[in-house]
């Protein structure tokens, strides 16, 4: 059927030439007349595709070649261009809902977050019921002492007692005998002056003065270098020392604890320097001269021109003990 479409337009495509070439002919035998005005647009004409479909046509003719052969297949022609893409179809109507599909698996934990901003406070809760008390927990250690407080106001005096009666005075009595001139009291002792014979004596330990200016009592231990408190009451001690050749840190120790410090920073020569203090002791407590500091502050110096003496005595006594008297008789 195809070939003979094909050869029903070739044959009106001659038909059509021919008349072309006619009508040429003819017109080329006048002369050419004025060109008439456009004419008006015509209608528009119907729209062929609402018309009837036609008839199925007869199968086209085989074309035989002159010995009876079927002609070759021709060749194929070249792939023309790819024409403008169509315009968008209408939005269709939307699908239903289609069914819940199955839970899938749990994925990868993904990374930490970045830490959110703090949230707002949240309201204050209820009070909790009151718990059973606890055990009586360890002693913890001593406090610091507090300061002084205020002096407290005088109390208001007490009711006055009822005066009793007077009873009658008695009769003068006789006399009596003179007796015996008393003595001068006693009063208590202690004393001692003890000087260095050596220079530069060792760190943190009493120094051993063995140069003895008075030790009547024998309060103070050469020994040792301590003196000891045989009676309670007020003391002054004091010392004097050389410096040479080292800076001088000196302390005067009252059973362990400094309680006075001396230092001096040696200047080239022979450097004086010295301390005093009074101290209330009681009995058996022990006093003491210690150098400190290190090796280059430890210059103590003493030889026959230079002395380094320490002192002390008792100012007064604290005991509650009377002192004795001695008696003299007539």
């Amino acid at each position: 059927m195809k070939l003979n479409m094909k050869l029903w337009f070739l044959l009106l495509a001659i038909a059509i030439s021919t008349e072309e070439i006619q009508r040429e002919s003819s017109c080329a035998e006048r002369y050419a007349g004025i060109p008439g005005n456009p004419g008006h647009n015509g209608i528009p004409g119907r729209d062929g595709r609402d018309g009837t479909k036609g008839e199925k046509g007869d199968p086209g003719i085989k074309l035989l070649s002159t010995d009876g052969r079927v002609e070759e297949k021709g060749n194929k022609g070249t792939r023309g261009e790819r024409g403008w893409p169509g315009k968008f179809g209408p939005t269709g109507m939307p699908g239903p809902v289609g069914d819940k599909g199955q839970k899938g698996d749990q994925g990868l934990q993904g990374r930490k977050g970045l830490k959110g901003d703090i949230g707002p406070v949240g309201p204050k809760g209820i009070k909790g019921e009151t718990g059973g008390q606890g055990e009586i927990g360890l002693k913890g250690p001593m406090g610091p002492m507090g300061h002084i407080g205020p002096k407290g106001e005088i109390g208001a005096p007490g009711p006055k007692g009822n005066k009793g009666i007077q009873g009658e005075r008695g009769w003068k009595g006789d006399r009596g005998d003179k007796g015996n001139q008393g003595g001068a009291p006693i009063l208590p002792r202690s004393a001692f002056s003890v000087g260095l014979s050596t220079k530069f004596p060792p760190l943190n330990i009493p120094i051993k003065f063995d140069k003895v200016m008075y030790n009547g009592l024998n309060h103070y231990n050469t020994v040792t270098g301590v003196f000891t408190c045989q009676i309670a009451g007020v003391y002054y001690f004091t010392y004097h020392i050389t410096v040479l050749a080292k800076n001088v840190r000196v302390a005067l120790v009252k059973n362990g604890y400094r309680m006075l410090h001396t230092s001096d920073k040696y200047q080239g020569a022979e450097d004086q320097a010295s301390g005093g203090i009074v101290l209330e002791l009681k009995e058996g407590d022990q006093i003491w001269l210690e150098p400190y500091g290190g090796e280059m502050s430890n210059g103590l110096y003493a030889d026959p021109d230079d002395d380094t003496v320490f002192s002390g005595f008792l100012l007064f006594s604290t005991s509650e003990i009377p002192a004795p008297t001695t008696l003299f008789r007539d």
